[in-house]
């Protein structure tokens, strides 16, 4: 395996060598033996019934059942869309069965952590709270959000939250959801054989499937997570390898689900626990993150954040791990094999999730903590079982946290919060436009080389970009979450960004949270001044290295809000020029916002920016002058040394 080809991170080429030199099995070396099917890949193979799987090549060109490639497509799309929003939505109802248990009094290991957002989310569900405590809020707002999955007739709540235009939009169109549940189980009725065999119909339910994610399930999750476990605000934490500690038992969290994580957070630092851990020889507890798990607790609590989804069995290869603890979601059952290399005892926690060979400990949010301390004390007992230990000395700073709320707030404070200081500064040009970067890791790309390049780019050009689940790590390993990457912004960025005191790249949580980028787009686009619909704003998302069918759900979910969506690594749909062509010009001509791959990443920022200077130009903006503000007082170029916030204390350490 040609190491020096598969990561732009060199600790993960430091562990790549030492995987291969001890035989233990990862993604990259599967991918050396394990070959796409070139039929699958581009899309062209239908497994809807067993007189297949049927292949539409060459000069077949239909399947037995007379079923044609641009309906397969549309069937295979639609199917990967249905599967991601049920993965977000499950989440999202995971979360909101927390907050029913705590409005009931059955889960006291938790409680209401923002009670402000609680309000406003009764506000939105139309839950009336005049005269209750803040318990009985809780459990009328649980009871009523978890309705949003079984309804039948009407819409979903949270769809108010567009923009009032593109509400409209979607009802013109029927799409705009009913019940979460019911569209996911419509989608897979319509795709089952024989039943739905038009490639446009069936890709319109696909974009009514999708918003029940971002508009529903996902928008609850993150609302519900940040009332019970409190809404990120900036804090300071570290990233990589070299955060895991050679003398400290060092704990994992992987996979999705906030609630158990948050319980380790307050065991971490229990006395009786951190004496125990002594007793077994070691200085301290020390727990990790990784990908959206991990994600939850950076932006909440500073926890440092190990690694994103392609680095699973490289955390265990170091030897320090004494318990890798997963939930659900972007877990490779290889972890498993990987940790018979080593001490590591991995543990699964979610009742919809067993891993053979894993040890199961069950989550249980009405005795989590006891449930917690178990999973702890495992941990901790397996210390001294270590063997061989090798962690690369590579960590950096990051400033993570960015809630929508507190952007509304550093904007203008207490008492002015808005969107109109962005707004303006992308009307005078010194923002040329915003960009999300969200998505997973793919084994068939660089690892996090197109998210580090992209990016870079993007701020060099001008353009805020918003990070998202393994986006955001990579960006924490890669130093592009701290104020010190002024150096790479644009003159007009970069003034803004020392103005007001941030990144000119913003972390804003887990996947579930691009929640949060849907609720700034609509909060811009009701804001005045850059049109009247998300569809009208500057602005593009991109998924650069996406492997997920929860990406594909998020990108869809996002064309139907209106946005210009890339994703890199290859199309699901390639086989069909007309399936191609309805998601793109056919789903723009609909929403104002279409979905493209795009395999080079010098081409997705080429469009990406054209588009932002074409929508510019369609909102009768002056057009971006890179050079307008390079001369301004105060602005130093990219060879100069940044001044450190971090020195300054404008964040706050975890």
């Amino acid at each position: 395996m040609n190491i020096a080809h598969r990561s732009v991170d060199p600790s993960v080429a430091e562990m790549l060598q030492i995987a291969d030199e001890e035989g233990i099995s990862t993604p990259f070396s599967r991918a050396e033996i394990t070959r796409p099917c070139p039929i699958g890949r581009r899309g062209n193979c239908c497994k809807m019934c067993f007189m297949g799987p049927c292949r539409l090549e060459g000069k077949t060109t239909v399947g037995l059942c007379g079923a044609t490639l641009e309906t397969v497509q549309a069937r295979n799309l639609a199917r990967m869309i249905a599967a991601g929003a049920a993965a977000h939505s499950d989440h999202g109802r995971s979360v909101v069965q927390t907050l029913i248990a705590v409005g009931e009094g059955k889960a006291p290991d938790f409680q209401i952590k923002d009670e402000t957002k609680l309000r406003r989310l009764a506000a939105y569900l139309e839950v009336p709270i005049e005269g209750l405590s803040i318990q009985e809020i809780a459990l009328k707002v649980g009871e009523k959000a978890l309705a949003e999955w079984g309804k039948q007739k009407g819409e979903l709540f949270m769809l108010r939250r567009a923009p009032q235009k593109r509400q409209e939009l979607w009802r013109k169109l029927g799409v705009a959801p009913r019940g979460i549940d019911r569209e996911i189980a419509e989608t897979l009725h319509r795709t089952n054989m024989g039943t739905d065999q038009d490639a446009e119909h069936l890709l319109t339910q696909a974009l009514r499937c999708s918003l029940v994610d971002g508009w529903g399930g996902s928008m609850l999750a993150t609302d519900v997570s940040d009332i019970l476990f409190g809404t990120p605000a900036p804090i300071v934490a570290r990233s990589n390898f070299g955060a895991i500690e050679e003398d400290a038992v060092n704990i994992v969290i992987h996979g999705h689900d906030p609630t158990l994580a948050e319980l380790l957070v307050v065991l971490s630092n229990d006395p009786d626990l951190l004496e125990y851990a002594k007793s077994k020889g070691a200085s301290r507890i020390n727990l990790l993150g990784m990908c959206c798990s991990g994600n939850e607790l950076l932006m909440r609590h500073g926890v440092s954040i190990v690694g994103n989804f392609l680095q699973q069995e490289l955390v265990i290869s170091t030897g320090a791990v004494d318990a890798f603890v997963v939930d659900y979601q972007c877990i490779m059952q290889g972890i498993v094999e990987a940790a018979t290399h080593s001490h590591t005892k991995v543990i699964t926690t979610s009742p919809k999730v067993k891993i053979t060979g894993a040890t199961h400990i069950e989550f249980d949010e009405h005795r989590g903590m006891e449930i917690a301390r178990l999973i702890m004390r495992t941990a901790i007992d397996n210390f001294p079982n270590r063997k061989r230990v090798h962690i690369p000395d590579v960590a950096d700073e990051l400033v993570a946290g960015f809630s929508h709320e507190y952007l509304a707030y550093m904007q203008g404070g207490v008492y002015r919060q808005s969107f109109r200081p962005l707004n303006d500064n992308i009307v005078n040009g010194r923002i040329r436009g915003v960009a999300g970067v969200v998505g997973c890791n793919n084994v068939h790309t660089f690892h996090d080389g197109s998210f580090i390049n992209i990016i870079k780019e993007l701020i060099h050009n001008d353009v805020m970009v918003a990070v998202t689940g393994c986006s955001t790590i990579a960006c924490g390993k890669h130093g592009l979450l701290t104020p010190e990457v002024m150096g790479y912004a644009g003159p007009g960025l970069r003034e803004v960004c020392e103005a007001i005191g941030i990144p000119p790249v913003l972390d804003m949580g887990s996947c579930v949270d691009n929640s949060r980028i849907l609720t700034v787009l609509s909060q811009m686009a009701t804001e005045g001044g850059l049109g009247e619909d998300i569809s009208d704003l500057p602005a593009v998302g991109l998924a650069p290295e996406w492997m997920s069918e929860k990406a594909l759900s998020i990108g869809t979910y996002f064309v139907a809000s209106g946005v210009y969506t890339l994703f890199g690594v290859g199309s699901p749909v390639e086989g069909s020029p007309k399936v191609a062509e309805l998601i793109n010009k056919g789903w723009e001509e609909m929403t104002g916002g279409k979905l493209e791959f795009e395999t080079d990443w010098t081409a997705t920022v080429k469009k990406s920016l054209d588009h932002i200077d074409a929508k510019r130009k369609a909102l009768g903006l002056e057009e971006y002058n890179p050079r307008r503000y390079e001369k301004r007082t105060g602005y130093c170029p990219g060879d100069c040394e940044p001044a450190s916030l971090f020195a300054e204390g404008r964040y706050s350490r975890s």
